[in-house]
């Protein structure tokens, strides 16, 4: 059997970090993470990009705007923290986010590592979003640029 994996090198790759403002504390801490893991893994500091948006549900949004300019980055990674309130609209927003973050990477092959925590309540999103804990913002950084390699890696197969 051949097994068909992107190797964790970001070297030479660009990466536009996509960040929501809404819970603004939990996503800083997500960014500080998924740049820290994107430096670690060579992503060179002048090849990331931040655009940010008042919002999770922006988030789609955004990146297919960013998308549209030329350069492309080779991945995306989405950061923000929806925390659940007193009404149904977390479950909106955070499912839209996730679908249209799904269907622009699936729709355009570019890959968006997705960071953006849901949760209970501001604890629960601390725990996520520390960098000392289990940032998802590092997590999404690296699953970004592992899908771009395997990109790559799968197109020169087809060659």
């Amino acid at each position: 059997m051949n097994t068909i994996r992107g190797s964790e090198d970001g070297t030479g790759m660009r990466v536009c970090i996509l960040l929501s403002r809404f819970n603004e504390e939990h996503g800083i801490l997500l960014m500080q993470g998924a740049m820290a893991e994107l430096l670690r893994l060579g992503v060179a500091e002048d090849a990331i990009e931040l655009v940010s948006v008042p919002g999770a549900l922006e988030l789609p949004t955004a990146a297919a705007l960013r998308l549209a300019e030329a350069p492309a980055p080779h991945a995306l990674v989405a950061l923000g923290a929806v925390v659940r309130g007193e009404t149904t609209h977390y479950d909106l927003v955070a499912g839209e986010c996730a679908r249209g973050l799904a269907e622009l990477s699936r729709s355009t092959g570019v890959p968006v590592g997705f960071g953006v925590v849901t949760t209970e309540n501001d604890e629960q999103a601390l725990e996520r979003a520390h960098p000392e804990r289990r940032n998802k913002g590092a997590e999404a950084a690296r699953a970004a640029v592992e899908m771009a390699n395997l990109g790559r890696a799968l197109r020169a197969r087809s060659t």
